[in-house]
């Protein structure tokens, strides 16, 4: 520290004393020194102290698991948007197969002294997941917030729509319509969001067969795969914990030869883009994402200002969409 303080203070010509006062956030130095001091610590190879940090460039990661899923660019145009409000530039970082990990990911952002790190989506939401990148960031008192269910421990606030309420949404609409054969479609096991649905589907439901819960990953080929198994089990209604698994249960459907509603009705999770316009316009329950992306904003925007938050959950409500995926549920 006395090293870094003598350098920086010669690099600049003044005293190791203003150097400290800049450093520690105290008054009495002049905006122009103040700056050359920030700059010398750039140009030395010092990283800024974290309430600093903001004044370089404030860049904001922020870090996707894809883009092939439109729930991921919708939160991504509200986030960058409320970002940009605040004075605060997002970087975008997309996963690709077998392209740059989340970890390497924010090694890179940690390079670029950002501000902040909004996850949208990660690893963060599974178990067994390597979590070590995390640390790193809470090691560091890097401003974290996490969008939708995590794990215990990780110590970060987050923002969630509530899983419970949407599986429930869901499996009541279903048994509106005289579904008693009602099956789900989930991510992996260590998946915490698909480990709140379960939860809530069994507590819906009262006897919930294993039989009718299918793990798929999160693509429309793998609910294809999911449901058809379910189907070939004799369900009459599939609830799917995204989008895309929902369309993957349709074509399953249709690939036996069913219609769908007439024969097997189906429920979405998220209600993204375009999916008003599927055949049939899927009912879906919906995610607010207008109000969850401003919100995680806000709480990254306050750890930022140094202001104390809780590293705890705000759960978002949810509303189911009725179309035309699903209806009555078949005789016989």
């Amino acid at each position: 520290m006395t090293r870094r303080l003598a350098e920086v203070a010669k690099k600049v010509g003044v005293s190791e004393a203003t150097v400290s006062r800049v450093l520690n956030g105290k008054p009495g130095v002049s905006e122009a020194t103040r700056q050359s001091v920030l700059a010398a610590l750039d140009v030395l190879g010092y990283e800024r102290p974290t309430q600093l940090r903001g004044d370089r460039a404030r860049l904001v990661g922020l870090v996707l698991p894809e883009l092939q899923n439109p729930i991921f660019p919708a939160f991504a145009e509200v986030i960058g948007g409320a970002l940009a409000q605040m004075g605060l530039t997002p970087v975008l970082c997309t996963q690709t197969k077998g392209g740059v990990s989340e970890a390497d990911y924010v090694t890179l952002l940690l390079q670029q002294q950002v501000s902040g790190v909004v996850f949208a989506g990660g690893l963060y939401a599974q178990a067994d997941a390597e979590h070590g990148h995390y640390r790193l960031l809470a090691d560091r008192n890097i401003p974290v917030v996490l969008v939708n269910a995590a794990i215990e421990q990780l110590g970060f606030p987050g923002v969630s729509c509530d899983d419970a309420v949407a599986v429930e949404q869901a499996w009541r609409h279903l048994t509106s319509l005289g579904h008693e054969r009602i099956g789900l479609v989930l991510g992996p096991g260590d998946h915490m969001p698909s480990a709140r649905k379960l939860a809530a589907a069994r507590a819906v439901a009262g006897d919930l067969p294993d039989e009718f819960v299918a793990r798929a990953i999160f693509s429309i080929e793998g609910g294809q795969a999911a449901a058809s198994r379910l189907i070939d089990r004799g369900v009459t209604g599939i609830v799917c914990a995204s989008d895309p698994l929902a369309l993957g249960a349709i074509r399953a459907a249709r690939r036996k030869g069913l219609g769908v509603p007439s024969q097997v009705s189906v429920i979405g999770y998220d209600d993204s883009a375009l999916m008003s316009c599927t055949e049939p316009p899927l009912t879906t329950v919906r995610q607010p994402i207008e109000a969850m992306g401003r919100a995680a904003v806000e709480l990254l925007n306050a750890q930022i200002s140094g202001l104390a938050v809780q590293a705890e959950e705000l759960p978002f409500e949810p509303e189911l969409v009725v179309r035309a995926s699903t209806a009555q549920a078949p005789h016989g």
